[in-house]
């Protein structure tokens, strides 16, 4: 099924890059409720105080962006984009992150070759996963039709997102878990796993 998917849209952290972000302590550095994730977070203080909002949000770029030069590429990810695009595919990022964040993790990574900026789509571009505004968006750009795409992602937003847009979910998990069958169209262990499906 996956040989024949011509657009390929990948989350950023934990997928392409390695796992690094503890979303508890930056909420609690941020001063957001426990368990609420942060984008939803910022969203219902947004109705409250604007202003807090903004000054949260600022700060959460300015956290984000100091971890992205840490960043580092999951195991199998250049190969696996290598592959792709050497196969004639187009790819896409599409990410919770904001867009300087993005090109900034993907730079560190060395992954920034494959991506041009009108294919990462970023919270600044629409609204966030679990939404599917902004694979719906990178379809768009492609003028691609939802059966000739995959969404590749390591939570349950990712999921969420490429299955209510009608694209094909990959769900990346290196604990071999896979909680969300429902919303899941293949499952791997790793990026080099997904490599040889697709040879």
């Amino acid at each position: 099924m996956l040989k024949k998917k011509k657009y390929w849209m990948f989350d950023m952290d934990g997928t392409l890059t390695c796992a690094m972000h503890d979303f508890d302590a930056m909420r609690s550095e941020l001063g957001l409720p426990a368990g609420v994730p942060i984008l939803e977070a910022l969203d219902q203080l947004d109705q409250l105080d604007p202003e807090t909002a903004r000054e949260k949000r600022a700060a959460l770029d300015t956290m984000e962006l100091r971890m992205a030069a840490d960043a580092e590429p999951q195991s199998g990810s250049h190969r696996l984009l290598t592959q792709l695009r050497s196969q004639g595919a187009s790819l896409g990022i599409v990410t919770r992150n904001g867009k300087k964040i993005a090109h900034e993790t993907l730079k560190a990574c060395g992954l920034d070759d494959f991506f041009d900026d009108t294919t990462i789509i970023s919270r600044d571009c629409c609204v966030a996963k679990p939404d599917p505004a902004g694979v719906n968006l990178l379809l768009s750009r492609w003028s691609a039709d939802a059966s000739d795409a995959v969404m590749v992602g390591d939570y349950l937003f990712d999921l969420q997102a490429g299955h209510s847009a009608g694209v094909s979910t990959v769900h990346m998990d290196v604990d071999a878990v896979y909680p969300w069958p429902e919303l899941t169209s293949v499952s791997v262990s790793s990026l080099l796993e997904l490599s040889r499906q697709i040879m």
